[in-house]
């Protein structure tokens, strides 16, 4: 590959942008001497409600924790079946198996997102919940999927991971079902140092619960009320997500300069951008296109230094892991034509108009466009 002129991701630019605040958080919390579930970590979750409107906040270790949490304090486990999307990382999937549950996959739309009529077709008297995922930060059609579950009498529980500052219809994802789990992974808009996690319930039980496991089932330093996990968001990425949190939607918006430049810049009809409808307000975690004849479209993007990667080339019902749920190739069609044409293509807030303008020359060159 030539030399990277356009990365996907720069967290050493962030870094730079950021060194002064990034530093004194460190110098705070060091000097306190707090580490691990100390005010910062309340505060931090404060300020989420704040942002998102939900009624509570529990931060965890990271997204998918926040998935089991969310599923072990509603009670769903063995001989449950929870219907999610083949379209997402395997965590979606794998909190589900782990907490002794079954998934069942529904196919999605042309957005990548779980397809409401599809989710209606799976339902069987097994069915315990559904989990939409809000995929690149596009909040999943839920005033659909809220009805279906209100009429099947369905717990929702969103894996919200990429969808923080995300809105639909002028509500936040992870806000309306029984919970909604988001990601503060290194490679999300609000990122942490590391990994790290929270739920959002508005569900006053759900929030008791979760803080119980996640501690240990700790009520007190010495009253274990039940046997929890450790799923602590640790002090440190608090105090630093308590700042980033003030920068959320300058990121977003910069995020959203730059798409805005793809969308009026790529002339090539071989390449799909899905719209955003004029209800939703997307965070942009990712900027994914649907084009045709993808892996040599991104080896030629990479001949002129633009790195980009698919997410993600097998949906999940294909995954060796999946064997035993006994789906095959030409189960869902709509996710796997999707996962052939899939790539995700630099956005990021560092990089500037001219960069993206450079990327998108390079689409429409290799299409002739």
């Amino acid at each position: 590959m030539t030399d990277v002129k356009v990365p996907f991701i720069d967290l050493q630019l962030r870094f730079q942008e950021e060194r002064e605040e990034l530093l004194a958080c460190v110098e705070r919390v060091l000097a306190k001497g707090h580490l691990v579930m100390t005010p910062e970590v309340a505060e931090f979750e404060q300020q989420v409600v704040d942002y998102t409107g939900a009624k509570h906040c529990v931060s965890c270790g990271n997204g998918t924790d926040g998935l089991m949490l969310a599923m072990w304090a509603l009670g769903i486990g063995k001989g449950d079946e929870v219907i999610t999307t083949p379209i997402s990382f395997v965590a979606s999937t794998g909190s589900i198996a782990h907490v002794g549950a079954t998934p069942i996959y529904a196919d999605v739309r042309d957005d990548q997102n779980i397809d409401p009529a599809e989710i209606e077709k799976k339902i069987t008297p097994k069915t315990k919940a559904i989990m939409p995922v809000h995929w690149g930060g596009r909040v999943a059609d839920m005033n659909a999927i809220m009805d279906i579950a209100k009429r099947h009498k369905l717990l929702i529980v969103e894996d919200s991971a990429q969808s923080m500052g995300a809105y639909y219809h002028g509500q936040h994802g992870g806000t309306f079902g029984e919970a909604g789990t988001i990601s503060t992974h290194p490679l999300k808009n609000l990122n942490a140092i590391g990994d790290g996690g929270m739920l959002l319930t508005n569900d006053d039980e759900v929030a008791r619960k979760t803080r119980l496991y996640r501690n240990h089932g700790l009520q007190d330093r010495d009253t274990c009320v039940l046997y929890g996990v450790n799923s602590r968001l640790d002090v440190l990425n608090a105090e630093v997500l308590k700042y980033r949190l003030t920068r959320l939607d300058d990121v977003i918006g910069r995020r959203r300069r730059n798409v805005a430049i793809y969308q009026d810049k790529i002339r090539a009809k071989q390449v799909y951008i899905p719209p955003v409808r004029s209800h939703e307000k997307h965070s942009y975690v990712m900027f994914l296109v649907q084009a045709d004849n993808r892996d040599a479209l991104k080896a030629h993007l990479e001949k002129h230094g633009v790195q980009s990667l698919v997410y993600y080339g097998t949906p999940l019902h294909l995954h060796p892991a999946a064997t035993k749920l006994g789906y095959k190739r030409g189960d869902f069609p709509v996710a796997e034509r999707q996962a052939d044409r899939v790539l995700a293509l630099p956005h990021h807030q560092h990089l500037t108009p001219e960069q993206i303008v450079q990327v998108a020359e390079a689409v429409n060159e290799f299409y002739g466009a």
